[in-house]
């Protein structure tokens, strides 16, 4: 018995491409379920709960925020308690002063954790893994306990209440530099560092020609990351600046009125803090989840 083919079945793959699904063939789209955007809604609702309960309890007063149960909608009063929050707590200057504060670790960590990540990447030099070694273990010990002797060698520079003294313990970053060093183990082949080197680049030139181009999309993460840890630090800050000299925003925001603290106030005040971060990350979002998708295709 024989089959007779038509034209379009006896084309190469053809019976291959008509037993593929529709989603899974070259240029198809991926719908989710129904389940998984039930999921994804409540994971929404539970990260923006905290932000919509910060302005809730700015919009109310103490008395009522320590009723039982506590209000769940907003009160009348929340512009007013961004005003009054803004001027007792001087947060025009508190912003200045942590953007100043946060601009500058974050660019020194960025340039200073990816030389170094390139350097234990890629040169081969005697002790590396040792001196690795003793990075990560710096990132097993608890910041609170360089808390006492970093404060006495701000106090001994007579540091104390000035900016310098948050810039400069913020400068270097153990996890910048572990983070840099996985990425460009990967991202960055070695035959371009060859390369460069037979062209008569220098180490430096090829850091700044070869090593930056292709560390960007880690570089802006990192500094996204160590941009909002600088900004939202507050233990370090508290105790060596005051909030009538140069307070950054979370020293500015910790103050209180009387015997009890006003809880709405320091409310709005930690609402008006965070909007800064916000506004960020929807400008540059975007840009900085299209970076990482970049890096992990070419890597």
């Amino acid at each position: 018995m024989t089959t007779t083919l038509s034209p379009e079945d006896a084309k190469p793959g053809a019976h291959r491409r008509s037993r593929a699904p529709k989603s899974a063939r070259a240029g198809g789209t991926m719908h989710a379920g129904p389940l998984a955007y039930v999921i994804l809604a409540l994971f929404t609702i539970g990260s923006l709960f905290p932000l919509v309960w910060t302005a809730i309890a700015a919009s109310r007063d103490n008395q009522r925020l320590a009723e039982n149960p506590p209000p769940l909608w907003f009160g009348g009063n929340l512009f007013d308690k961004l005003e009054v929050a803004w001027t007792d707590a001087n947060l025009g200057e508190a912003f200045l002063n942590t953007t100043i504060v946060a601009g500058i670790s974050a660019v020194t960590i960025v340039v200073l954790s990816t030389i170094a990540g390139f350097a234990f990447a890629k040169l081969r030099f005697k002790g590396r893994n040792a001196m690795m070694l003793i990075v990560i273990g710096t990132m097993m010990v608890p910041p609170q306990l360089s808390v006492i002797p970093l404060y006495m060698m701000v106090a001994k520079l007579d540091w104390t209440d000035q900016l310098q003294a948050v810039i400069f313990p913020s400068l270097v970053s153990a996890f910048g530099v572990f983070f840099m060093r996985q990425y460009l183990i990967q991202a960055l082949p070695d035959e371009i560092i060859e390369a460069a080197r037979v062209d008569g680049a220098s180490s430096w030139r090829v850091v700044w020609h070869v090593v930056f181009p292709a560390a960007r999309p880690a570089m802006a993460v990192l500094g996204m990351l160590m941009f909002v840890q600088t900004w939202n630090d507050f233990l370090w800050p508290f105790l060596v600046l005051t909030q009538t000299g140069n307070p950054t925003v979370q020293v500015a925001v910790a103050w209180g009125r009387g015997y009890t603290p006003d809880q709405s106030l320091i409310m709005a005040g930690a609402l008006l803090g965070t909007l800064p971060l916000l506004l960020v990350f929807a400008i540059f979002g975007k840009q900085i989840v299209g970076g990482i998708m970049q890096g992990a295709v070419k890597g």
